[in-house]
């Protein structure tokens, strides 16, 4: 498929925006790494949660919810759908404690609240770790994704387009930092939604119509009886045992448990407290119940479309070749082009702000101007993009890529959300947690490497280990590595000695969280406060909406008429904690705290 001169057009128009964005914010940016790297904490909420939904779709986004869909069925978005579980803790939490901290990056959370040399080492290994090895390979399946989409939709070779796509995301997001970052998300938003219903809905027409999709489906090599289902039933063994395991294990045992990194970023990004709450309720609704369904849908169609297709994740932008017409094609090419550029512009600008913030700035150059720091944030940011495409070449499924992620970082979520709330948490605890999860991964890969690496059957992240004779998939990954991490941290918790009480005083008197401390804490600002029933609504109103979408649209309307009830009532409780909560009390000075 070749684009017409209209295609093209509209490629080229959101080219040039970017390019506009970072010369127009370029100033801004350069004043200082608070500046670059978190918009001088001054961006409202509707910016902030718009700006996390958006770098959480990438161009592989919907490649790897068609590979799940046509694989596994609509259930196994499990996968990703129980991080709402962890993300709604965020909303009454974390999104308010991390404002209260004045950090620049999570990273420098630690050295606030453990003391000593295993902080400073803690601080370091994990900048340097997530910046690099799990920086590299998220963005590598980013640019991999990508590569798919320019494939089959341009026909021009695919390392050309994504270096000229690389380049251009790295002037902007190099000029403008963190500014240009929010601002072209908020776009990409838009684009991102208008192209998916767009051609969620042209998709199904060619196909007949609902009733015609659903009838042809059944018939499709890749059918099987969980294609259709959102939680898979107890007869299938295996996909039950999984989604058990995603709902009860998963969300909680993850890296990004207390917020997760780049998420982080945008809430201390925010102008108070209540503007990083509303940001991160809005990400939440707008991530897991607005955006999924039409990939599902075209992923459905593509079953019928292309039921022999070779390989699973090209079925996306296959259907996009096939279905669309000129200034269409151009529509939906410049929506992957602005989802690639808004994930890779804050993977390069977050990954940065660790090397500079935590790694350069904490134990290299401790005396440099702040316009010495930004320039070699820049600099930075170029050897990240650049290694990062180094290893999009060597992945093969996008899907098993982000299991390998997950897997890296499972088990050390526990201390996360602790060591908020309980005093004898300390730094070796997240050194043995983070150090378990990642032994444990790191010996499944190489072990499959080894099995298969003779044969010549071994592909990165995409051969799976065998062991006992049981070939390991992800729900044996989580009983493997989840428990080993729990039992290694609390283990090394008590055998280590406790942070300095002068530490733990100082990072009390700053977050005032609430929960299991040597001294007695007051309830006023305590985010402990109204907890559980603000969760619970919290989860009604995610999950209620998400179904009650679904079920909409697979024509289920009573179901989804009681979802959207509970939503509803989820939504009123909310309003009336927003409404009623004494912001100005609970915000901390933060001239006081040293920001």
């Amino acid at each position: 498929m070749t684009l017409t001169l209209v295609d093209w057009i509209i490629v080229v128009a959101y080219i040039v925006f970017s390019l506009l964005v970072g010369l127009y914010f370029r100033r801004r940016a350069g004043k200082n790494l608070e500046s670059y790297f978190i918009s001088g904490r001054s961006l409202p909420w509707w910016l902030v949660g718009t700006s996390m939904v958006a770098t959480t779709f990438a161009a592989d986004t919907p490649l790897a919810i068609t590979e799940m869909v046509r694989s596994h069925g609509i259930w196994r978005n499990w996968f990703w759908w129980n991080l709402a579980l962890g993300g709604i803790l965020s909303i009454f939490l974390f999104a308010r404690l991390w404002q209260r901290t004045g950090v620049l990056t999570d990273n420098e959370l630690i050295e606030l609240r453990y003391s000593g040399k295993p902080a400073a080492f803690l601080r370091g290994f994990k900048a340097t770790y997530f910046a690099t090895l799990y920086n590299f390979i998220v963005m590598g399946w980013v640019i991999n994704g990508m590569a798919t989409v320019i494939r089959q939709l341009t026909g021009l070779p695919a390392e050309l387009a994504i270096i000229s796509c690389i380049t251009i995301a790295l002037i902007y997001s190099v000029m403008s930092g963190y500014w240009g970052v929010v601002v072209t998300d908020l776009v990409q938003f838009v684009l991102a939604m208008a192209g998916s219903i767009i051609l969620a809905v042209i998709a199904v027409q060619h196909a007949g119509g609902m009733d015609a999709l659903m009838g042809k489906l059944s018939m499709t090599s890749d059918f099987n009886s969980n294609t259709l289902s959102f939680i898979p039933g107890p007869s299938d063994g295996a996909a039950f045992i999984q989604f058990l395991l995603f709902i009860t294990v998963m969300w909680w045992s993850s890296h990004n448990a207390d917020g997760g990194g780049y998420l982080i970023q945008r809430m201390l990004s925010a102008r108070n407290e209540k503007h990083a709450t509303l940001a991160t309720l809005w990400f939440n609704v707008a991530n897991y119940a607005l955006r999924v369904w039409p990939w599902i849908l075209v992923a459905l169609v593509s079953m019928v479309l292309l039921p022999e297709i070779a390989e699973k994740k090209d079925a996306y932008p296959a259907v996009i070749k096939m279905v669309l017409g000129p200034g269409l094609r151009g529509l939906l090419v410049t929506t992957f082009l602005a989802a690639f550029m808004s994930t890779i512009d804050t993977h390069m600008n977050w990954g940065s702000s660790y090397i500079v913030n935590d790694v350069y700035k904490r134990f290299i150059r401790r005396d440099a101007t702040e316009r010495h720091y930004v320039f070699v944030s820049r600099l930075v940011g170029v050897l990240v993009i650049v290694l990062a495409a180094v290893i999009a070449f060597y992945l093969q499924s996008i899907e098993k890529a982000w299991i390998f992620v997950w897997a890296m970082g499972a088990g050390i979520g526990s201390v996360l959300i602790l060591r908020w709330f309980w005093w004898r948490v300390s730094a070796w605890s997240e050194i043995a947690a983070l150090g378990a999860s990642i032994a444990v991964t790191v010996g499944l890969e190489v072990t499959a490497f080894v099995q298969n690496a003779g044969q010549g059957t071994y592909s990165l992240f995409a051969t799976a280990p065998v062991i006992f004779g049981t070939e390991i998939g992800l729900h044996h990954k989580i009983i493997m590595i989840v428990p080993f991490s729990v039992l290694c941290w609390v283990s090394v918790t008590f055998l280590t000695p406790p942070t300095q009480r002068e530490t733990l005083h100082s990072f009390h008197k700053l977050v005032k969280p609430g929960g299991l401390w040597p001294w007695p804490t007051s309830k006023e600002h305590s985010v402990l406060r109204d907890f559980l029933p603000l969760y619970l609504s919290a989860v009604a109103l995610v999950y209620g909406l998400t179904f009650a979408i679904g079920n909409y649209i697979f024509g289920r309307f009573v179901a989804g008429s009681v979802l959207l009830l509970i939503a509803l009532i989820g939504s009123a409780i909310i309003t009336r904690f927003l409404n009623r909560q004494n912001w100005s009390v609970t915000t901390p000075d933060k001239q006081e705290n040293g920001v």
